[in-house]
């Protein structure tokens, strides 16, 4: 038997999956959740030690059994844009990590938007200047945490991405990288050159020598002696990437969505870098050998999220699956609009500012109509962004390929399909998994190449549109009306 070992670091958890290579199946799967912190209003941290301590467990369970040598190498696909500080000689974080949902330099980013250095951001990196890239979190930690500081100091201090504290972890300590998708999520990376840029470096005040060396995503990185013998360390990308990659998105104009925490659309451009004029962001989708692929990817915040408010907070049903038959009470969401901007709205919006708001309520209005409004949010946002890419990109997105967990939900997989006038196809839920999966079979000569890979890859559900674009203009316009009260630009 010859398996290959993935970490998938995501925002609420941590998993670890073991992957039959023969039989092309996963064999194991373990996972454990992690900590959320919110010390303040729109700050979002959570503890790097715990969440490698907890894949440590999760690694060492889902091994159990299994020879070190039947595992032809470990793979990562890791939340993007969360910042970690930590001592180079301990490994051992400086303060909680910084998650991309965190706020807490958005005025610093405001400002950056309305000076010149937002254009030569936009120019070098294809990002916009936002609260979520890495950048300001990380002169945050520097300019506020005094351990941090003392650790620049004393030049002992590690920056970068969760990828690059678990490779240093796994490690021991002896790879410090970063692969091009995860760099080119930081405001520091020049997508162009592929390397971190001076420019933008001297700006933020950030030393080179605390950036992590940047890496394909098909690239032994080092080696890991964690279950004992030594195993490899490749097959790095960033979990959207990861999904485009793992859903066989290979050729130009093909888009996928994952709806997870957010929803992440992104459609591969190939060698083109097509700058937006619409609020998109131009990202590196992969570097396999010498050639590199773009993407332009939309970003909604909260997806996955708004379910578990609903849930957690709210407490209109024990779980998704009791949330959904709620919502399918109703035949329409009788003009109640949830708008999910409990971090801001990302694309086409980019408001740092604007909160969640519900609206269109009367005094019949109930849980069900909330449950249903909280569904359909994802479908609306997920259309925002796909007409935005469509102007920006110049084309029609005729199919969209789909996974994550709301995915499983066939109710929203059809909304979605209506209100977007697209075909979806649905492929395994797990095809984040699988980007790095195959990343690292790459890497380590497990496949020939992306050939191979597309030849594996089949949609196991299809969803076409049922509605015309008269019956969802009125539902369109009461999308539009609602996000209009919740911006604050």
């Amino acid at each position: 038997m010859k398996y290959i070992l993935t970490i998938d670091a995501g925002t609420t958890s941590v998993r670890a999956i073991l992957y039959d290579k023969e039989r092309e199946c996963f064999f194991k799967i373990e996972k454990q959740n992690f900590k959320q912190f919110f010390p303040h209003p729109a700050w979002v941290e959570h503890d790097a030690e715990e969440i490698w301590q907890k894949i440590k467990n999760c690694i060492l369970k889902v091994c159990d059994g299994v020879e070190v040598s039947q595992i032809l190498g470990v793979g990562i696909t890791n939340q993007r844009e969360t910042t970690v500080a930590w001592d180079k000689f301990t490994g051992k974080p400086l303060y909680n990590a910084i998650v991309w949902q965190c706020r807490r330099t958005s005025k610093v980013c405001q400002k950056l938007k309305k000076g010149k250095i937002g254009k030569l951001i936009h120019s070098r990196t294809g990002l916009i200047p936002d609260a979520y890239f890495s950048a300001t979190k990380m002169r945050w930690l520097i300019n506020n945490v005094k351990e941090v500081k003392q650790a620049l100091e004393e030049n002992r201090l590690c920056l970068g991405t969760i990828e690059s504290y678990l490779v240093y972890r796994l490690t021991n300590g002896k790879s410090f990288v970063s692969d091009v998708t995860n760099a080119s999520r930081t405001m520091l990376f020049n997508i162009s050159t592929l390397n971190w840029d001076n420019d933008l470096l001297n700006f933020f005040n950030i030393p080179l020598e605390v950036l992590p060396k940047i890496v394909s995503n098909d690239e032994v990185v080092g080696v890991t002696n964690i279950l004992g013998d030594e195993i490899k360390v490749a097959g790095l990308i960033g979990d959207q990437q990861s999904s485009l990659f793992g859903q066989g998105c290979f050729d130009k104009r093909m888009a996928k969505n994952t709806y997870g925490t957010g929803c992440f659309i992104l459609v591969n451009t190939s060698t083109d870098r097509v700058k937006s004029k619409h609020g998109l962001l131009t990202t590196v989708a992969y570097r396999v050998g010498k050639r590199v692929c773009y993407a332009l990817e939309g970003s909604v915040f909260n997806a996955g999220s708004v379910v578990d408010w609903a849930i957690d907070n709210l407490n209109i049903a024990p779980n998704p699956t009791q949330l959904t038959k709620l919502a399918l009470q109703l035949e329409s969401n009788e003009g109640v609009y949830v708008v999910p901007a409990f971090t801001g709205l990302g694309t086409p919006y980019w408001d740092m500012n604007a909160r969640a708001t519900i609206s269109g309520m009367t005094r019949a209005s109930d849980k069900r109509h909330i449950a249903r409004a909280v569904l359909e949010c994802m479908a609306y946002s997920t259309r925002d962004v796909l007409k935005t890419i469509e102007k920006d990109a110049k084309l029609k997105i005729r199919e969209l390929y789909v996974d994550g967990g709301a995915s499983q939900n066939d109710f929203l997989m059809q909304f979605q399909s209506n209100i977007s006038q697209t075909k979806l196809k649905k492929l395994n839920m797990e095809s984040t998994c699988m980007g790095a999966v195959y990343m690292t079979g790459l890497a380590v000569g497990a496949y020939e190449g992306i050939k191979q890979i597309k030849e594996l890859i089949k949609p196991i559900a299809t969803f076409t549109p049922q509605m015309s674009e008269e019956e969802i203009k009125p539902l369109l316009s009461g999308w539009k009306s609602a996000v209009k009260k919740c911006l604050r630009k």
